[in-house]
């Protein structure tokens, strides 16, 4: 699409997107301004991340991006969700908040959209400061089961401490054996424990474990470290309590046994003392791998609403209703198959265009009152005249060796104007001092009558059937003297056959003999009586209707034409609209060539009819003999 014919189309069609915007714009307005408001607060909190050895750096920078993203997943679960409607006292639901990392910092942005604003700022508060508690209650389930065994532990061997302190007293052979039994049992526990943290640790690979993963790897590894050295001990003690428990056979065994009793005293001692440091070792390590929470800027009660924006809204209507329009423009002028210019009409039939004729109908109508006539004849200063003029320029500078005699006039379709084109082209060719005939050949649907407003009971039909001569069917036309009319006759119900015959041919060249200017008025050029007239013509002009006209159905003919060797001169563009730029439409005078000394006519104000101007006009009333350019001016 070249820049004329862009411009073309926004000068045709710039109302419809400018109203579309418009009306969509102004339903997007009041949709939003009927909208209820609704207030955004916003929050910030910090994920830190948790420290961690070397040896899994490598990949803790995915992995605490996952971490981050589980934080801010959990900001939308039902059960934390719960805990904050609890917290503030109302409903809090999911789609009310919105968490995101903001890009790729450990920062996470909180927001909260609420019909109150006090509400907004209160659930965002709420949700960080309930995820922070239920971050430490995640953090501390991880370590509870080992910090639960290490209290077991120390508690035992604090009532052992107390068995062996009586047992130094007493000296008792069965609270020996209990303890054997108390210790053999925690050895059994223990060994128990060492397998299964052997067991998962050799399971995780370090390579591919996750943060999550490495932090357990860590966990078992410590609890192995701790629960080895108190295998140890355990198995010590059983040693010790075997040999105390044994039958006295030497005099110093009281003082033996005694000594034995304290040294297991000494290792449940030692138990409970490393069981207190391996929990206080596990607060440290539980703190040092968990991640914190901190809000670091409290979200505060928003003073503006974000939505309804009734402006922004009608913006974004207008401009989705602007866009829609300018699509079916699009659609229609791509689906549009008709010819509308004259670049087109040149291009597509590959014929020149020789006249460009206005709408006639509606400035007859403007200046007439609608009463039929020869337009050419009632408006003889009118720009569309004046085209008519331009035409006969060109006919009679068309061939200087073979004047054109016989015009045969013809379109692909009706209601294309063929038939006024014809007469008005006969009458200005008879203006010009010329004797011409318009012969109505149309014995399908004769119209050349009704335009002259004279009888059509007698015509050619008669004359090919042998009932009349030429001289008796040749009606004058009063206002004219130099132009003739044969009408069509009766509606014959052969009418090709008559078309056809010979008898045609001898008529066509009687007629030829008597008159200087024979037009031929044909049926659409879809029958062959246009065709066979066609061949007994000098030239042929085709008629084309901007934007009736269909590209398909205005080449086919052309087929033909060439099929039976007539000869086309050229397209008349027929009943073009007013708003078509390529016909001076933004002016009310006709411009012939363009030049201010000869705009000659103008539309009058009150009656809306053409008259001449005193200002500019020529002196004389004569036909001028210039040649013109095809033009026209729109009817206001």
């Amino acid at each position: 699409m070249d820049i004329r014919k862009a411009i073309s189309l926004l000068k045709k069609w710039f109302w419809l997107p400018i109203l579309g915007a418009l009306i969509a714009g102004s339903l997007g307005y009041y949709q939003s301004s009927r909208e209820t408001p609704m207030f955004q607060a916003s929050t910030r909190f910090v994920v830190l991340r948790a420290a961690s050895t070397g040896y899994y750096d490598y990949y803790a920078y995915i992995d605490y991006q996952q971490l981050i993203s589980t934080y801010t997943q959990l900001l939308s679960t039902d059960a934390l969700l719960a805990q904050v409607s609890e917290a503030v006292g109302f409903p809090v639901y999911a789609g009310q908040a919105n968490a995101e990392q903001i890009a790729e910092t450990q920062f996470v942005r909180l927001t909260v959209t609420h019909e109150d604003p006090v509400k907004a700022s209160s659930i965002a508060n709420a949700l960080v400061n309930v995820l922070i508690d239920q971050n430490e209650q995640l953090q501390s389930v991880r370590y509870e089961t080992t910090e639960q065994n290490l209290q077991n532990r120390a508690d035992q061997a604090f009532e052992q401490m107390i068995v062996l302190q009586d047992q130094i007293v007493q000296l008792s052979v069965t609270k020996v054996e209990e303890q054997i039994t108390q210790v053999q049992t925690q050895i059994d526990d223990l060994q128990t424990q060492v397998t299964d943290l052997e067991f998962k640790i050799t399971n995780i690979d370090p390579l591919l474990a996750t943060e999550e993963e490495s932090f357990q790897i860590l966990q078992y590894q410590a609890e192995l470290n701790q629960i080895q050295p108190l295998l140890e001990l355990y198995q010590q003690i059983y040693i010790e309590l075997i040999v105390v428990g044994e039958p006295m056979e030497r005099e110093d065994s009281a003082s033996s046994q005694m000594a034995r009793i304290q040294r297991t005293l000494s290792l449940y001692e030692q138990i409970y003392f490393n069981s207190i440091n391996s929990l206080e070792t596990l607060n440290m390590t539980r703190v040092q791998s968990a991640p914190n929470v901190i809000q670091v800027e409290p979200a505060v009660i928003p003073a503006n609403p974000i939505s309804p924006r009734p402006m922004e809204t009608a913006a974004l209507f207008g401009g989705v209703g602007f866009l829609l329009m300018a699509g079916i423009i699009f659609l229609v002028e791509y689906l549009d198959d008709t010819i509308k210019t004259p670049d087109e009409a040149k291009d597509i039939l590959n014929l020149p265009v020789i006249g460009l004729i206005a709408d006639m109908n509606s400035s007859s109508k403007k200046s007439h009152g609608g009463n039929k006539g020869i337009f050419v004849i009632d408006l003889p200063r009118s720009p569309i005249t004046e085209a008519f003029r331009s035409i006969r320029t060109s006919l009679e500078f068309y061939s200087v060796d073979q004047p054109l005699q016989i015009l045969v006039v013809t379109s692909s379709g009706s209601e294309e104007g063929k038939t006024t084109i014809a007469t008005n082209l006969a009458a200005i060719l008879a203006k010009g001092d010329k004797n011409v005939l318009l012969l109505d050949a149309d014995l399908r649907r004769p119209n050349i009558h009704n335009l002259f407003g004279i009888s059509n009971r007698t015509g050619l039909s008669d004359l090919l059937r042998g009932r009349l001569t030429i001289p008796e069917i040749i009606q004058k036309f009063e206002n004219l003297e130099n132009l003739s009319v044969i009408t069509s006759g009766s509606l014959p119900p052969n009418p090709a056959e008559l078309i056809a015959s010979k008898k045609m041919s001898h008529i066509i060249q009687n007629l030829q003999k008597q008159f200087e200017f024979i037009v031929i008025d044909t049926p659409p050029a879809i029958v062959t009586d246009s065709q066979l007239l066609a061949s007994l013509a000098d030239g042929v002009i085709y008629i084309v209707r901007p934007g009736k006209t269909r590209v398909v159905a205005a080449k086919t003919p052309l087929a033909e034409f060439e099929r039976v060797g007539a000869n086309l001169i050229g397209v008349v563009m027929n009943r073009i609209p007013r708003n078509r730029a390529y016909y001076y439409g933004g002016y009310d005078y006709y411009a012939p060539n363009g030049h201010s000394s000869e705009k000659y006519y103008r539309f009058d104000d009150q009656d809306r009819s053409l008259i001449h101007s005193k200002e500019s006009a020529p002196e004389n009333n004569q036909e001028s003999s210039q040649p013109s350019q095809p033009a026209i001016i729109k009817s206001k």
